[in-house]
């Protein structure tokens, strides 16, 4: 089954799904630049359940991409060919700047915080959403 459509219909409610239960059975947010942050920086007297929680779920995104493409046959994603590594590694630095300026990432923000009704989520993925939909008119019709 390679509709976009539904592909995307089955991704989200997915998403949907890992998200309620991430904040219903651990109380977490699932804000995936929160939990790199926190993986790479743990407090020295953290328990075993909080040093493991967070390598463990961002282990299981790219195991769960590397299973989407063996086993139903989705394609990786690609960079388009237009665009350069320079290009690609600025893009990068740049998210990361934002994810750490606005206090957490799309994922944090759009998807979490927006279904708890957080206002700083709202105002900050209005944000996202502008700032993308600039990028890509000024990066195609402009540049």
């Amino acid at each position: 089954m390679n509709d976009p459509i539904i592909n995307a219909g089955i991704g989200g409610a997915l998403i949907g799904l890992s998200v309620l239960m991430m904040f219903g059975y651990l109380g977490k947010i699932t804000g995936i630049s929160g939990m790199l942050w926190r993986s790479i920086t743990l407090p020295p007297k953290a328990s075993i359940f909080e040093t493991l929680w967070r390598p463990l779920f961002l282990v299981g995104l790219i195991i769960g991409a590397y299973l989407a493409n063996a086993i139903l046959n989705f394609p990786y994603p690609s960079p388009p060919a237009t665009q350069s590594l320079y290009q690609l590694i600025a893009a990068g630095l740049l998210v990361g700047f934002g994810a750490h300026y606005g206090s957490g990432c799309t994922s944090g923000h759009g998807i979490c915080g927006i279904g708890r009704l957080s206002k700083r989520s709202i105002v900050a993925t209005m944000c996202f959403m502008l700032t993308g939909i600039i990028t890509a008119y000024v990066s195609r019709h402009l540049i």
